[in-house]
């Protein structure tokens, strides 16, 4: 889950500890928690989960995000609804992806599977440190392999991101009930799928799509022989992904305020399709100005909001906020919190003017490792982006639609020359070869 830090005010309306935590120590057996979105909870009883019956209403409220203007998602009163389907429609492999939904879908039922450790044990060789690929502060995650139907008719497994617990996580039971109820129902190209979740004993794990090209963090900053450098394309290509995956949060009726958006977060698949995952901090809001008052300010120095640090109070556009920061940071190829050592006594935003958006000075605060090989104006054009985004009062910075429309046509003007460059060939071996037709 990245390195957070944390300052609470002992309320427990965002506590980790608050009574909307699992009652892992239950005597009956049963595991319980609190959904962070409705008055459903989850209950477990041997082999059987269902959303059981709150203790605060008289029936049964699976709302996890507000009705859009398709699909109302309560089950009404008095009944009780399946985590998951089916045998035949709760496999892991099932396609939740942007061939189904392009545009992203709220699901009308949770779809995930319930992994014994029994399965993830077998699926990582009983969490052997050689499988680990990376620690949060959620815990360990472990690359697995999945026994599947579908997978297993094409004669292979099924290739999964593992995250346990850590035992001494204070944050790691919200984080997990956090990421079932959101990822067990969004389904977007741009976001991560969440295929199921494990709970046994006081051990809590969740299971994902398996991301082949690691983060972007790595990408920026990592090393060794697996990690190479993103071209200006794949760096335009990644930022319009995580504009899309975040639009896509601020748009539903009941929109989703993501609160920790930074590169360790900002998956990539085989194609370098961007992911956004991690979603225990994520929180839904319909208050008329789109706002949450937190208790527990949490997050990552440097990417959260200046009026969320100061005040505990979130805003849609907190997290236009932290998408300008990693636009800095894929420009320029620094840490955050690098270049707010260099800035000394000047702001951010009056660095990015004196550095990035000064023509004398962009060569030499670009990436290095671009060596060059990007549309000097285009560039121009994403800092300028980057600045309306970090602008302190939340009002003045654009919206997430706004920049992906800035980032459509920025694309747009990046494709260009690429296709100038083709006409041109083209043209040439017309000249030297003749026509099509041998004239």
């Amino acid at each position: 889950m990245g390195n957070c830090w944390s300052l609470q005010s002992g309320s427990p309306g965002d506590h980790p500890n608050s009574n909307t935590a699992p009652n892992l120590n239950n005597q009956s057996g049963n595991i319980q928690f609190s959904a962070g979105l409705s008055n459903t909870r989850l209950t477990q009883n041997g082999n059987s989960t269902s959303l059981g019956r709150s203790s605060h209403s008289g029936g049964i409220s699976s709302r996890f995000f507000g009705p859009s203007s398709s699909n109302n998602y309560s089950t009404g009163n008095n009944t009780s609804t399946s985590l998951w389907g089916g045998s035949e429609t709760s496999q892991a492999s099932r396609v939740r992806d942007e061939e189904e939904f392009p545009q992203g879908q709220i699901l009308d039922n949770v779809d995930l599977r319930a992994f014994t450790l029994a399965e993830l044990k077998a699926a990582t060789k009983n969490f052997r440190a050689e499988t680990v690929i990376g620690e949060g502060g959620f815990g360990k995650v472990y690359k697995g392999l999945i026994d599947d139907r579908a997978a297993k008719k094409r004669g292979e497994g099924l290739t999964v991101a593992i995250k346990k617990l850590n035992s001494e996580s204070t944050q790691g039971i919200e984080e997990w009930q956090s990421e079932v109820n959101f990822l067990g129902r969004l389904s977007h190209p741009n976001l991560v799928k969440l295929l199921g979740f494990g709970l046994e004993d006081t051990e809590l794990f969740l299971v994902y799509e398996f991301m082949h090209r690691g983060s972007l963090d790595n990408h920026l900053y990592g090393r060794g022989a697996n990690v190479r450098s993103l071209s200006w394309d794949t760096r335009l290509k990644t930022m319009i992904g995580t504009a899309r995956g975040l639009n896509f949060l601020h748009s539903l009726e009941k929109k989703i305020i993501y609160r920790d958006v930074k590169p360790s977060n900002i998956l990539l698949d085989k194609h370098y399709t961007v992911k956004l995952s991690d979603f225990g901090l994520a929180k839904s809001v319909n208050s008329p100005d789109h706002s949450h008052i937190s208790t527990r300010v949490v997050g990552t120095h440097g990417y959260a909001a200046p009026e969320y640090v100061a005040t505990g109070r979130l805003y849609v556009k907190s997290d236009v906020y932290g998408f300008g920061i990693v636009l800095v940071e894929v420009l320029t190829g620094k840490r955050i919190r690098d270049i707010l050592d260099q800035c000394q006594k000047m702001s951010l935003r009056d660095w990015l003017k004196t550095n990035l958006l000064s023509r004398a000075k962009i060569r030499s605060t670009m990436d290095a490792k671009l060596e060059g090989r990007y549309p000097n104006n285009l560039a121009l054009q994403l800092a300028e982006l980057a600045l309306k985004c970090i602008q302190t009062d939340p009002k003045v910075r654009p919206s997430m639609n706004e920049v992906v429309e800035t980032l459509e046509q920025i694309e747009a003007a990046n494709e260009k020359p690429a296709d100038n460059r083709r006409r041109v060939t083209r043209t040439r071996v017309v000249q030297q070869h003749g026509g099509p037709d041998g004239g």
